[in-house]
């Protein structure tokens, strides 16, 4: 009997607690419905529709909500921007402003709003006195404006804080010091100020930093190398000042460091010994204010795989110990004072794909060493004193090669033949600004893999070959400053089988081209963004098919000989911003069409053979008088006004180009 009576409260027992945990499932605590409800309040767009299937009081059924079992209490709240099926990712806005009532959800562990476009608001002051169980929160690609809140380091069991690309403002709180259980901080993109408090070196367990995009200002502190944990280290695009931390070599476990784009200042220290740094894989120290020598020792950070330390102020010899960085695939040591020689060792470097040493004193010749890297993709020798003379076939030999940059290295003769043949097929060729003589060689038109063609500031006398037609892929056509002649229509028929066109920049300036313009089919190419014919002896009318550019944005035809009127059809090519036709013959009057224009910065009309009034406002009235000036009977602002309409009242010389 009394183990049958047991057994009946055993039953009621769990029935009863069963139907506890049901009703705490169905109804909501008060705090938790209301901070939800205030949150889906000060929403007023959601493109996820996933608020709207927030009805009734059992929030623990709502989409994006998750409630601990037990107690029927919200735990998380996962709404994040971007949402994924089975068949694509989407990224989804909500629009409003961030409730601070949310903190009312007071045993909140997660809060996930990250990538909601159009979340604006503040992060609510309170944030760290309500919330105590908080371990992850993703407010990040928002819109939250104000500071940080003082708050937040009360947070103490807080293990992810991604607080990214917001228009977030003020000083770092120093109390983030106390979160002690931080792995993960995340604050890039933001206009925060101030310096790097030094509390933050207490965050031991944190492996990824990254502050990056920020208006951090003065000096990174000298305690940040007692982060001997961190992994991840990024400061980059700030305004950071004074020295790199020597204690930063203290850092044995850091993998990344990121201190690119800042206002540095003084030597590399680091590494002082063997063995510093030999976790770091990648460093970025470009664009800053750097001096002296590449350290002697720097081939000891043996795990390095990406260095750039472009756009400092170098000086000096590259150290011979880069031989020693056997995993090294990417090398940026352009715009420095470098000088002497590439050492032979580089040729050791097997892993190598990327090695820029442009703008810079390197002296000549090349070590033949450099044969030996057969995984090189892009090699950039460009601006320096190496005085080639002729362009190495041993270069063109590399079996990987298919980017290759040496402009202003001194190459002369003619455009070498074993170019159509490289193992590689070349995809940007560079050899401006040298002394190279002779044709444009029918054989370009193999190259049928080639994006970018740079054979400008030369020497070179012929016309462009119709073979170029068959250059499918090519993107950047730069031929300007040689003496170039004949019609410029092969280079419209590029590609020509394919609608759109590949092109997107032409430069064929300062040649000696007298016809296309009017003949070619400009308007096949409607990729086009930039356009420079100027200073040809190009004669007749511009094509009306020019209004088919719809991605123009500079277009200068200047120092011609084109004549009868502005094309009206280039009122149709709303994108452009500016626009060159000074010194030609056009004729009659400026298009009504043209006030359109309104992304135009930049217009020069000026000595042409223009009458009329000026069309009367933006952006046409915005420019100054020497864009309209030397034309005869041109009139209205802003030059003088027009006393009688259809009348010649300036009649100035046309000024030679």
């Amino acid at each position: 009997m009394a183990s049958w009576l047991l057994w009946l409260i055993v039953v009621f027992t769990i029935i009863t607690v069963g139907k506890g945990m049901q009703n705490a499932r169905q109804v909501c605590h008060p705090n938790d419905l209301k901070g939800l409800t205030s949150f889906k309040a000060g929403i007023h767009v959601d493109t996820s529709s996933r608020l709207a299937k927030w009805v009734g009081h059992g929030c623990c059924s709502w989409e994006g909500i998750t409630c601990n079992e037990t107690t029927g209490r919200v735990t998380g709240i996962r709404l994040p921007g971007f949402i994924s099926t089975n068949d694509f990712v989407f990224q989804s806005q909500m629009r409003g402003l961030l409730s601070p009532s949310i903190t009312l959800v007071s045993c909140l562990e997660v809060i996930d709003l990250g990538g909601l476009i159009g979340l604006a608001g503040r992060i609510p002051p309170s944030i760290g006195l309500r919330l105590p169980n908080l371990r992850k929160l993703y407010l990040y690609g928002n819109k939250l404006i104000g500071p940080v809140p003082d708050s937040i380091g009360k947070l103490t069991k807080l293990e992810e804080l991604h607080l990214y690309e917001n228009r977030l403002s003020g000083s770092l709180p120093s109390t983030m010091g106390n979160l002690k259980n931080l792995n993960q901080l995340l604050l890039y993109s933001n206009e925060l100020a101030g310096t790097i408090p030094d509390a933050f070196t207490n965050l031991t367990n944190i492996v990824q930093m990254d502050l990056h995009s920020n208006i951090l200002t003065g000096h990174i502190p000298e305690r940040i190398g007692e982060m001997q944990v961190l992994e991840k280290l990024d400061l980059s695009k700030n305004l950071l000042t004074g020295k790199i931390p020597l204690s930063l070599a203290n850092l044995n476990s850091i993998s990344e460091l990121y201190l690119d784009t800042n206002h540095l200042e003084g030597e590399i220290p680091f590494p002082s010994s063997f063995g510093q740094l030999s976790s770091l894989g990648f460093l970025r120290l470009d664009d800053n204010h750097l001096t002296g020598r590449m350290p002697a020792s720097f081939g000891n950070m043996v795990s390095l795989q990406r260095v750039s330390l472009a756009n400092n102020r170098f000086e000096g010899v590259i150290p011979s110990s880069l031989g020693n960085l056997s995993a090294l695939k990417e090398l940026y040591l352009s715009g420095n004072l470098l000088s002497g020689q590439i050492p032979e060792s580089v040729g050791q470097l097997s892993q190598l794909i990327m090695f820029n040493v442009s703008h810079n004193q390197i002296q000549g010749p090349l070590p033949h060493e450099l044969s030996s890297l057969e995984n090189l993709q892009t090699l950039d020798l460009s601006f320096n004193h190496l005085n080639l003379t002729s362009f190495p076939q041993w270069l063109a030999e590399l079996p990987s090669l298919s980017r290759i940059y040496c402009a202003r290295c001194g190459i002369q003769g003619e455009i070498p033949d074993f170019l159509q043949a490289t193992p590689s097929p070349i995809q940007e060729l560079d050899l401006s600004s040298n002394h190279l003589t002779g044709s444009l060689p029918a054989w370009l038109g193999r190259l049928t893999q080639l994006y970018k063609l740079n054979f400008s500031r030369n020497s070179l006398v012929s016309r462009i070959p119709v073979s170029v037609r068959n250059l499918q892929y090519l993107g950047v056509l730069d031929l300007h400053s040689n003496k170039l002649t004949g019609p410029i229509n092969n280079v419209f028929q590029i590609g020509n089988a394919f609608p759109d066109g590949s092109l997107t920049y032409i430069d064929l300036s300062d040649n000696y081209f007298s016809t296309g313009i009017v003949q070619a089919g400009v308007g096949s190419q409607t990729g086009i963004r930039y356009l420079n014919l100027s200073h040809n002896f190009l004669e007749g009318r511009v094509a009306t098919t020019i209004g088919r550019l719809k991605s123009l944005q500079t277009l200068d035809l200047s120092c011609n000989k084109l004549g009868f009127n502005l094309p009206e059809a280039l009122a149709n090519v709303s994108s452009l911003e500016k626009l060159k036709l000074q010194k030609n013959h056009f004729t009659g009057r400026i298009p009504v069409g043209f006030l359109k224009l309104k992304r135009l910065k930049e217009l020069d009309l000026s000595d042409n053979l223009l009458a009329g009034e000026i069309p009367a406002g933006k952006p046409l009235t915005d420019f100054p008088r020497s864009s309209y000036s030397g034309n005869k009977g041109l009139c209205g602002k802003p030059l003088s006004p027009c006393k009688v309409k259809g009348l010649l009242l300036v009649e100035e010389p046309l000024k030679p180009c």
